[in-house]
């Protein structure tokens, strides 16, 4: 059996009458930049996030590095940011000429340790970035109280995280990117609300900051042809909202298959000696973006899933403060025992809406076969 690791035609043919239509209307009014349906998917994760405003931009990359920006996360500033997790998170530091600052991970959560945050503040501190990884968030109830009490700016990456939420210690649910300053979210193909091309949306609950974006976002122009800032190319492209329209009707249904889908997972594997599960942390709404395990013997398992055919990911081979491009910040290797440890277990399965129960069967099946051998 032949398993993908993630695949967009199953959902496109399910709902193939809704994507056509609404790209052909794109196509037809001919309001290909920042056109009604770009401001209605604005409107619309407004109001399913909480967030009072969202200005969608081009990627999630593009969120991460125009945010910064407005928020002084350059010219020699410190950021406080975790080394394991995708580039764009650190290089929306270091584009600005900013400092990122990494602290070790959580080896249960793999997202950044809280705890170790306040140790790293200095007079150059200008903010934190904690990254809402794959499958939960960090505890945002102490990084908002570290940020508070130092005057810190928070910019939360919540590019795998759209849908989740937050309580911890308040009274209500809180969705990621509402908390901090700004947050960012990616629509990458393979995200929980995935487009069909690149896109990323900017959210925050300051008007004002609001605006900044607003103006960044169309090269820094208060109004056609006058510009106030040197700013950025980068606007969502109307036929993505048009997509992502679409399946933010379906969201709530799609996290809710997710979930079933690691749970089957857990079930299936909880037997299994050679892995480690995955465990939440904090009062929190999860979703299963990404469903990774820590692996005995990683690389030769993800060599048996790849010879019978079941797709994997690795999120991350190598953290950030071992790449090549960080040298100049000078760190070594065993400064983050636990983030270089997870980067050598760490392994992705399968995880979509629209896998079946047989072929996560098969998976689990197939992983237990290798431990056996």
């Amino acid at each position: 059996m032949k398993v993908n690791f993630y695949t967009s035609q199953r959902e496109y043919l399910e709902k193939k009458g809704e994507f056509d239509r609404a790209i052909q209307s794109v196509i037809e009014k001919g309001n290909f930049i920042l056109g009604e349906q770009v401001q209605q998917f604005e409107k619309d994760i407004q109001e399913y996030t909480g967030a009072k405003y969202a200005i969608g931009v081009a990627s999630g990359t593009d969120a991460l590095i125009i945010a910064s920006d407005i928020l002084g996360f350059k010219d020699g500033k410190e950021v406080i940011t975790s080394p394991f997790t995708f580039l764009a998170s650190t290089s929306c530091i270091t584009k600005h000429k900013g400092k990122p600052v990494f602290v070790d991970i959580d080896e249960d959560t793999f997202g950044i340790d809280v705890n170790k945050i306040e140790e790293k503040i200095n007079k150059s501190t200008a903010g934190i970035l904690p990254i809402h990884l794959f499958d939960q968030m960090p505890d945002m109830d102490k990084i908002m109280e570290i940020a508070k009490r130092h005057d810190l700016r928070v910019l939360e990456d919540a590019a795998e995280a759209f849908g989740m939420r937050w309580k911890g210690n308040g009274s209500e649910y809180k969705h990621s990117g509402a908390i901090g300053d700004f947050g960012v979210y990616s629509f990458f193909p393979t995200k929980t609300l995935g487009g069909y091309g690149d896109g990323g949306m900017i959210v925050t609950n300051n008007e004002e900051l609001a605006q900044l974006v607003k103006y960044f976002r169309v090269h820094g122009a208060s109004k056609k042809y006058h510009y106030d800032f040197i700013g950025y190319n980068s606007r969502l492209d109307t036929l993505q909202a048009a997509v992502l329209s679409v399946k933010l009707k379906y969201i709530d249904e799609a996290i809710k298959k997710r979930n079933e889908i690691a749970k089957l997972y857990f079930e299936r594997l909880s037997d299994c000696e050679n892995i480690k599960l995955p465990k939440v942390k904090g009062d929190q709404k999860q979703v299963y973006y990404v469903f990774n395990i820590l692996a005995e013997k990683r690389d030769e398992l993800a060599e048996y899933l790849k010879k019978n055919e079941v797709g994997y990911s690795i999120y991350y081979p190598m953290p950030l403060h071992m790449q090549k491009c960080f040298e100049y910040l000078g760190y070594k290797k065993g400064d983050f025992p636990v983030a270089e440890r997870v980067s050598e277990q760490i392994i992705a399965l399968p995880i979509y809406p629209e896998i079946t129960t047989e072929e996560v069967e098969f998976v689990c099946e197939t992983i237990k076969k290798f431990y056996k051998k």
